[in-house]
């Protein structure tokens, strides 16, 4: 490489809203997705989760209203879609309207 001339790899490496929450920043956190505004990684809450964590506990206790539930939400969403897009099943999934509530 000469000098004074970046690779591509480190001139693609930008920030990407992932959400209205959710955002992937190569000067946060090394790049892994947190929740805008702090260093809480999205894998932290969604192993709260996994670990059987309420999410009001989550929201109130643990990140100390750090964390909206419509973020913690939002994380869930995500995950979702990317564990389908990884099996191939993306497609399959009948949609919903984002403003309709999942549960009533």
């Amino acid at each position: 490489m000469k000098k004074g001339k970046k690779s591509s790899a480190a001139e693609a490496k930008q920030r990407v809203e992932l959400g209205q929450y959710i955002v992937a920043d190569p000067e946060i956190c090394h790049g892994k997705p947190t929740f805008k505004g702090t260093r809480i990684m999205v894998w932290q809450v969604l192993d709260d989760l996994a670990d059987g964590r309420s999410w009001n506990f989550i929201c109130d206790q643990r990140w100390d209203g750090r964390i909206p539930m419509a973020a913690i939400a939002e994380a869930i969403r995500l995950a979702q879609e990317a564990l389908l897009e990884r099996y191939g099943l993306a497609a399959r999934r009948p949609s919903r309207n984002a403003a309709e509530p999942a549960f009533a």
